[in-house]
This record gives C-alpha cells, structure tokens and sequence, in this order.
C-alpha cells in the first residue's frame, strides 16, 4: 500500500501514506472501535464498533486518516483506496499485524481491516457507514463527470426561454396574460441563479448573483416588468456562455484522457495471456501491446519494433519510432507494430497521471491579479449594495424624487437606485481574469505545455533572461553508442558485451544509453560478482576471478594502462568516452548526445523576442565551447556543480533579472527553484524537477518554450484588455447612473454586454490558438 518498511515499537510515528498502519493505530487508540471495511464498488468507508463510542469523533478520525493516507506524496501514495494494491505487495510485511493480532482480509471490491476476536464477536458489532471522502474522489471525478462539461446547454435553454417569455408579455400580450408571461420568464432566468445565490447564502456570503436577484425583484415591485426579464435574460445568457467558454476549455483537457485503457494484456513466464486491469499492473510486469492499441502505463520495448503516437501529449503529430530498449508512454497510441514491454512503473506514477495532477492543480492555482480580483469582488459587492442604498435615500430625500411609485415627470428613486445596483456590479471584472488563464491553460495543455496555476501563465511573460540545461535540453538526453574500440583491434565484441554486463547494474544516463545498446544488440549479459558503484568514477566488478572496471578515461590511466590511454587522443567535443579493462582487455565506446535540431531556431528567436540566453552545464568547458559555437549562445558558465547552479541564478535575480530557468534533472531542480519561473523538459523528467517546475514542457520539445512565452504574453494582454473594458464599463455607466441620467434597460445591456465582450476575449485564447503555433506578441 506504498508504506515503507519500518522497525521498532508501535509508538513511532506511523507513516501516513500506509493506510493499513494508520488504521492499525486508530485501533489501538480506540478500544470501541474493532474494524475498518473499504469498498471501493459501493464508494464507501464503513466502521464496526462495540459498546458505546464517539461516532463525530470516530468518523472524523477514520476520515482523515483516509485523506493523509491518500495525499501524502504523489508518486508515493497508498494505493488501496484506488483498488490498485492487495496489501500483498506492500513494503510492510503483514506479519506485523498478525504480531499486533489485526488481520487483513481482502478480496476484489472490498478491504477489512478488523481485531482478531472470538468468532461470536461480529455478530454483536455495530456498523456504521462513512462518506467517501472527497480528497479520494478528485482523480475519477476528473475524468468521469463529463456532463459538467455541458452545463452550458440547459443554462441556454432556460436563457432563451427567459427572452421567449419575455418578448412575449411585453409585445403580444395584455394584462393579466403579460404578467404570467413576465412570471414565467422570471422563472426561466432565475433558475440556475437562484440555485448559485442559495449555495452562496448557506455558507453567508453573497456575490454578484444576489445582486441580479435582487434587481429584478425590486424591478418587479415598481411594475418596470420589461427591464427586469430583459436583465435575467441577458444575465442568464451571459452566464449560459461563460460555462460554454469554461467547458469548451475542460472539454480540451479531457480530451487529452478520456480513451486511456482500463484492461491490460499481462504475459506469463510460459507465455499465457490474461486480462488485468490497469490499476494492478506491477513493476517488471511483461505486458503484450498490439497494433492500434494504447500504451496502459509507462513502460520499456523488451520485443519487437514500432512507432507511437504521443500527440495527445506532446501535440507531436510525427510518430516516434520505437526499438528495443526504447521507453513508451502511458496513454499514447501503438501505430503498427506488435510488441512485448516491461511495467517502468504502475499507472498511478505514469506520466499520464501526472499529467492530470499538474493540470488540475494548474486550475485550482489562481494568478496573482485574479487572488486580488477574488477578494476585491466580495467587498466591492457589499459596498455596491452600500452605495445604492445611500443613494436610494439621496434621490428620495435631497432631490425630492419619489421612493417607490414613479411619477410621470421621472422615476422613481428605488428605480434610480436598482439601476445603480446593475451597473455597478463587477461581473465582468470578477470574470475578466480567471477566464483568460483557464483558456490559456487549457490550449497549452492541448499543445504539450503545462502552467501550473495562473501565476505561471503571468509570471512567464515578465522574464527576461532564459537560463537553459545543456543535457537534455539544448541536447537530446538520449546518448546512444557511435564507436566501439578495442586496443589492439579485433576484440570489440568482447568490448561492448562486458559493457553491457556492467551497465546494465547501474542507473547513469550513461548506463542507460549502452543498456539499450545491448538490448539492440541481443547481447546476452555475462555473470558478474562483487559488482559495486565507484562515486565520480565508475563500476567495478569481478568475472571469472578477473577484476574488470568501467569509468572515467583518468580512472583507468592509472596504472600500467596508462601508456596505451594516454596515447589514444581525446574524442572531439560533443562525444563522450567510457573505458573498460578487464586484464588483457582494454577498450572504449564512444558516444553521442544530439543538440536537437529545433535549438538553434528556438535560440534565435528568444534573442528575436528580446531575450538573453545562458547556458549553465556541468560539462566540460570544450563540450560546452562547441555548443556555444553551434548555437551562438550570448553566455556559457561551464563545469558547474548543482550549487555552482543555484549560486548563478541567484547573482543573476541579484542584479534584477528576471530568470526563466529550463532543466531536466535532480541537479536542475534547486535552480528550477530560485528562478523567477522554473521550466522542467518532459513528462519524463525527475520528480523533483517536475515539483519545483512552474511549466512543464512535455516529451523534452524544446520549442514549446518558445510557444509558450509567447502564449504567456498575449493572455497577459488580453487579461489587461478585459481589465480595462470591465472596469471601464463601470466607471461610466455608473458616472450616469449616479447623475441619473441612464435608464435601467440600458445599464442592464450595457452591464451584460462588457461580460459577455470580456468572455468572448478570453475564449481567443483557446479558438485562436488552437489552429497553429501562436504568432509573434506585439
């Protein structure tokens, strides 16, 4: 259940993750409380207890133990609640709870976690069920409650049948039939509004809904019937289209998602085929994956060859070639080829699903503007309803206007004063910012780049510096072997195979890139012993009694190799050397790392768009020269140790830029942190890069930078552009209003107009660049 072994007394801290072990303890503190039942088909958490007991207490305390248990960490979290473990598998061995006489039985939709007792003594337990908690429900809703994303259409129906009511009763209609129709048209717009207002009123607070309410009653009163459904019509259309823009913007999400596969097919040691379901898929599992299907979780090519589709995650509409050894990604498409793959890692950590969870923390992340937007609005809207009622008696008493009843020389003051109401309510200023960030996340999530939050979106256009990785950046990431040599020739086989055996025991990127090598090769690997990592150096082993090292060209010079090394030259920059020796076996592979083919335009560009480059590598200062000359780089620090990082970004904020750091690796991650936004490559990349990251560029597509500041600039214009058309509205419609010189029905189109205007602006940010790579900010 993604616990980690623990030894000691049951006094020491229980992890909370485990959600067996947290359980456990619920047990030993509350002798009431005698088994904890999780059925996740019924979605519901029940308790048996035994005599009298604190159910508030109880409840509250098995609920969040639930809630620890499954947001403790992301890539780590207790999977029982998501049916994707059996406690089997856990790191914490179910004797301990034999030992503490608790014992865990299990089948296909239910988890018990109960007290050995007598047989007779469940007869007497009292059961009682506990909501399923909602922290646990956040993955499935995401992806399952699809009709959200259609609200937009009975919204519109019940606005149009507002207008139809409407229209009818003022033109066609006379009395007592008008006032049915103006009734009816009443309901229609008020509908969902009204249900928005009760929610709000229940947790004491009110937003501008109340106020459209409010107006349209008080319309109502004074027999100005017309204005009030043409105000609840016009709301009701407005908001009927603010959700067509929010689910147009989900809809492009989920996309993304929504045909991932829920069965997959496991291979047997003989070979036999079964069906499994994706979320009990293990590590080192050996799955069949045929053409046309997608890839259920992340996984490594162990048979066979293909290509894949990663468009719905990369917006790459290229296929990706794939060979053995070659790593595929969890909800991307199989094109053509039949081929045998090894589990990287269970669905729950797939770069799919963490592609969700940046998505939907990028939508629960506000920017800063729509954090003051938010707090603005709420007491905006109650010094509106301050303001009108002052006014209301300014009208009534200081100018003579009657209260209720308009005379035929003018209207009235509660006229006058709902009138205010209307114009001065900030809708389109509380829409104006987060409708523009979600539409901007929701095209780059489409087009292979993740904002997480609002603040990304914003920040990213302010940088003026970009501070790139070389490898895995500027670079591919993805060395591959270019030479094979042996000193004397002929022995190049013998080279590469105890190569492989030594790699393939290590985790370097090295080692990864001569791994795939051999698995290309179909090199079958030899037996070695005492094999062991030599930090900042190498690997050495023991095969046949014979000592055989791998490493650094300066390792292995010394000694009586040293000679034969020191008069073999140094390959050219841009290669790197790994050495092997073996008693009277000596050799070398030589390796490659691309500079990706789009770098140099990407490069150009930023300059074009006013921004300086740096490179900051830990390579060699010669390697990183030729980059400098390939890519005509502004700046280069070179031989940098991951603080040596960390210390640049910070001189560099220092002295008042502003740094978009972009990286790939645990080593990038303290500078992803100190950057004014930190940018991690692909959906590959490390967890600890990805956590520190404010955008993450999908599949390592260096270009998406490039897409993406300038997505971040034109929603920064366009949030500004909403700004000053809803706040402008609202200085002058309320100028008039106060002089008294407006009638209702044009504040209310005037006010519903710059809403549905500021809308329509931020949906620009989803249609239009949604047909192409954005075109240059102006």
């Amino acid at each position: 259940m993604g616990g980690t072994r623990e030894h000691g007394p049951q006094t020491e801290p229980v992890p909370a993750k485990c959600l067996a072990r947290a359980v456990v303890q619920a047990l030993a503190e509350d002798p009431t409380l005698e088994a904890v039942t999780v059925d996740r088909a019924r979605r519901t958490i029940s308790v048996a207890t035994l005599g009298r007991t604190d159910v508030p207490s109880l409840t509250e305390r098995i609920t969040s133990t639930v809630q620890r248990a499954q947001e403790s960490g992301r890539t780590h979290r207790c999977t029982l609640l998501a049916g994707q473990d059996t406690c089997q598998t856990c790191g914490q061995p179910l004797a301990e709870f034999e030992r503490q006489k608790i014992k865990i039985s299990q089948d296909a939709e239910t988890t018990t976690i109960a007290r050995v007792t007598c047989p007779t003594a469940p007869k007497f337990w009292r059961w009682r069920d506990i909501p399923w908690p909602k922290v646990v429900q956040r993955d499935v809703e995401f992806l399952e409650h699809a009709e959200e994303i259609e609200e937009w259409k009975p919204q519109l129906l019940a606005a149009l049948l507002c207008g139809l009511f409407g229209a009818s009763a003022y033109f066609f209609l006379s009395a007592p039939f008008a006032t049915a129709g103006f009734i009816l048209a009443y309901v229609a717009g008020a509908w969902y509004t009204a249900q928005e207002v009760w929610e709000r009123l229940q947790k004491r607070a009110i937003d501008v809904h109340f106020l459209m309410l409010a107006v349209a009653a008080g319309s109502a009163s004074i027999g100005a019937w017309g204005e009030g459904a043409m105000l609840l019509f016009l709301f009701s259309l407005s908001g009927a289209l603010e959700h067509f823009a929010l689910g147009r913007t989900q809809r492009e999400i989920r996309s993304l998602f929504r045909d991932a596969p829920k069965t997959a097919t496991v291979l047997d040691d003989l070979g036999h085929e079964r069906q499994t379901q994706v979320e009990r898929l293990q590590t080192g599992m050996r799955l069949l994956i045929k053409p046309g299907a997608q890839f259920p979780v992340d996984a490594e090519i162990a048979k066979g060859q293909t290509a894949s589709d990663e468009s719905n995650l990369t917006g790459e509409a290229t296929p990706v070639e794939k060979r053995i050894g070659d790593s595929v990604l969890a909800g991307t498409l199989n094109l053509w080829g039949a081929v045998e793959v090894i589990v990287l890692r269970p669905a729950a950590e797939s770069s799919l699903r963490k592609i969700i969870r940046l998505i939907k923390e990028a939508q629960q992340q506000k920017a800063p503007a729509q954090r003051f937007t938010d707090r603005f609005g709420t007491y905006y809207t109650y010094s509106v309803l301050g303001l009108s009622l002052v006014m209301f008696f300014v009208w009534w008493l200081a100018f003579g206007q009657a209260p209720f009843a308009a005379r035929q020389t003018g209207h009235s003051a509660f006229y006058h004063a709902m009138t205010l109401l209307v114009v001065a309510s900030p809708c389109a200023l509380v829409l104006s910012i987060p409708s523009a960030v979600l539409a901007a996340i929701a095209w780059s999530a489409r087009h292979g780049i993740l904002f997480r939050g609002g603040a990304a979106v914003e920040k990213l256009a302010a940088v003026s510096t970009v501070a790139l990785d070389k490898t895995g950046t500027l670079t591919t990431g993805e060395l591959r072997v270019e030479t094979v040599e042996s000193f004397p020739p002929g022995r190049e086989a013998d080279v590469v195979r105890l190569a492989y055996s030594l790699e393939r025991l290590s985790t370097h990127p090295l080692a990864r890139a001569i791994t795939r090598y051999g698995k290309q090769q179909a090199l079958t690997p030899l037996d070695l012993t005492r094999f062991e990592s030599i930090t900042g150096q190498g690997l050495r082993a023991q095969h046949n009694g014979a000592t055989c090292v791998l490493g650094r060209r300066d390792w292995l010079a010394e000694g009586p190799r040293a000679q034969v090394i020191n008069q073999v030259p140094a390959t050219d920059a841009g290669f790197s050397e790994i050495w092997l020796a073996e008693e009277e076996l000596l050799g070398r592979l030589i390796l490659r790392d691309d500079i990706r083919p789009q770098a140099r335009q990407v490069l150009e560009e930023l300059r074009a768009e006013g921004l300086r480059t740096l490179v900051l590598t830990g390579d060699r200062r010669s390697t990183a020269e030729h980059l400098r000359s390939e890519l005509r780089i502004d700046d280069l620090r070179a031989e940098l140790k991951p603080e040596e990082k960390l210390s640049e970004i910070r001189a560099l904020t220092a002295q008042g830029e502003r740094v978009a750091m972009v990286g790939d690796g645990v080593n990038d991650a303290p500078s992803l942190a100190a950057a004014h936004i930190g940018v991690a490559m692909g959906a590959r990349g490390s967890d600890a890069a990805l956590e520190q990251a404010d955008v993450v560029l999908m599949h390592d597509r260096l270009e998406n930078f490039l897409a993406a500041f300038r997505l971040s600039q034109r929603a920064r214009r366009i949030i500004r552009q909403n700004l000053v058309i809803s706040l402008g509205t609202v200085v002058v419609l309320v100028s008039f209003a106060l002089l008294a010189r407006i009638p209702l029905t044009i504040g209310v189109v005037g006010h519903e107009g710059s809403t549905v205007i500021v809308v329509m602006n931020s949906l620009r940010l989803l249609l239009g660049g949604s047909r192409g790579t954005l075109p240059p900010a102006r």
